[in-house]
């Protein structure tokens, strides 16, 4: 069977990332500068020969997701299997105020455990379950085609994970850039990484402020 070649894709920044804000299932919008990431990835993948677009259904990656699809032409279908990890009733608070309010669940995240979910939300174990079973729906009807993925930090982490065989607790060493392109093919084998955190397009461009 042919390999699916895959582009995923870290939506666009929001006001939530620059406030280093925990977004999780929270749909928050694009930013400005967000909109403008998006832009200029579309951009880049403009010859790209796409197949199919796959985005999770809130709002800030469908929203980077439409702009690929808008220079692609590419079919785009949103996917909750492609939603950020979920932090139940750790959503919408900074880290420090969860060191503050609830110090042993900043300390079982902090450390990784693979167990640990916040009320209401997700373990590490749960996540990578759901990505590995969302992969496999989506990537097996694509032998021999380019995919694009479009998700959440937590998701592109766990692809990293997933491609390169890390353990859940290993410390992250790579990044995880707002609308890099990151390029990986999946087999029924598994995942294996082709290149990650690109990032030209947005370092070689300069914004133009009259077009945001």
């Amino acid at each position: 069977m042919e390999a699916t070649r895959l582009i995923a894709i870290r939506h666009g920044e929001t006001a939530w990332n620059v406030d280093s804000r925990i977004q999780g299932h929270i749909d928050i919008p694009l930013n400005d500068q967000g909109h403008w990431q998006a832009r200029q990835v579309a951009q880049a993948l403009a010859g790209e020969p796409v197949a199919a677009i796959y985005s999770s259904d809130l709002l800030r990656a469908y929203a980077t997701a439409q702009a690929v699809a808008a220079t692609t032409g590419a079919p785009l279908v949103r996917d909750a299997g492609l939603r950020e990890r979920s932090f139940g009733q750790l959503e919408g608070r900074t880290f420090s105020e969860i060191e503050t309010t609830h110090p042993e669940e900043a300390r079982r995240w902090r450390q990784r455990d693979p167990h640990f979910a916040a009320e209401g939300g997700e373990s590490l174990l749960g996540l990578r379950a759901r990505i590995t079973d969302t992969l496999q729906r989506l990537a097996a009807p694509h032998p021999g085609e380019l995919v694009v993925l479009v998700a959440h930090g937590g998701v592109m982490d766990m692809l990293y994970r997933l491609a390169t065989r890390q353990d859940l607790q290993a410390p992250r060493t790579w990044q995880l850039a707002n609308a890099a392109i990151n390029r990986l093919l999946w087999t029924p084998q598994g995942l294996a990484l082709v290149g990650w955190a690109d990032t030209q397009h947005l370092d070689n461009a300069a914004r133009d402020e009259t077009t945001t």
